[in-house]
């Protein structure tokens, strides 16, 4: 049937990573974007950037495709979540969403909104301010890119 080793789950010629491994990283990734994890952003996104490439340098090597865009979909809600936290105050975070080009409208109804930071994290002035190029420019990795680089697609 399916054999487990070192990470991997052998089924036939198919090799995938394990349900343990990829349950591993997603625990990672969430430690690592954790809120209550006081520290600069910029020492965030370098410890994580660190993390997926070493992930991706030795699980890469699977053809395995289908959980990736879901998962740097969630990384990324994650990585605003942690934006929005640390941006704090109602003001502060109307001034930084209208500084990344939101609409003021937007900005003003999400900076003032109470809900829960992940949920904010998904919300239009959230992703309208923190775009994906925007992510990436502040030093976010793509798992996505790292899959693509290691199978010679980029």
């Amino acid at each position: 049937d399916a054999c487990v080793f070192l990470g991997f789950t052998f089924r036939g010629k198919k090799l995938r990573w394990s349900e343990r491994a990829y349950q591993d990283f997603r625990h990672r990734l969430r430690k690592l974007t954790g809120r209550s994890w006081g520290v600069s952003m910029d020492y965030r996104l370098k410890k994580l950037s660190e993390y997926v490439r070493g992930w991706m340098g030795y699980f890469g090597i699977s053809n395995y495709y289908r959980p990736i865009p879901e998962l740097d979909h969630w990384l990324r809600r994650r990585v605003r979540m942690c934006y929005w936290k640390q941006w704090r105050g109602v003001r502060n975070r109307i001034r930084q969403l209208r500084a990344l080009g939101t609409r003021i409208r937007t900005a003003i109804w999400t900076g003032m909104s109470s809900k829960s930071y992940w949920h904010l994290s998904r919300s239009l002035g959230t992703q309208t301010g923190m775009t994906n190029d925007w992510l990436k420019g502040q030093g976010l990795i793509s798992i996505r890119d790292q899959w693509m680089k290691a199978h010679g697609y980029a």
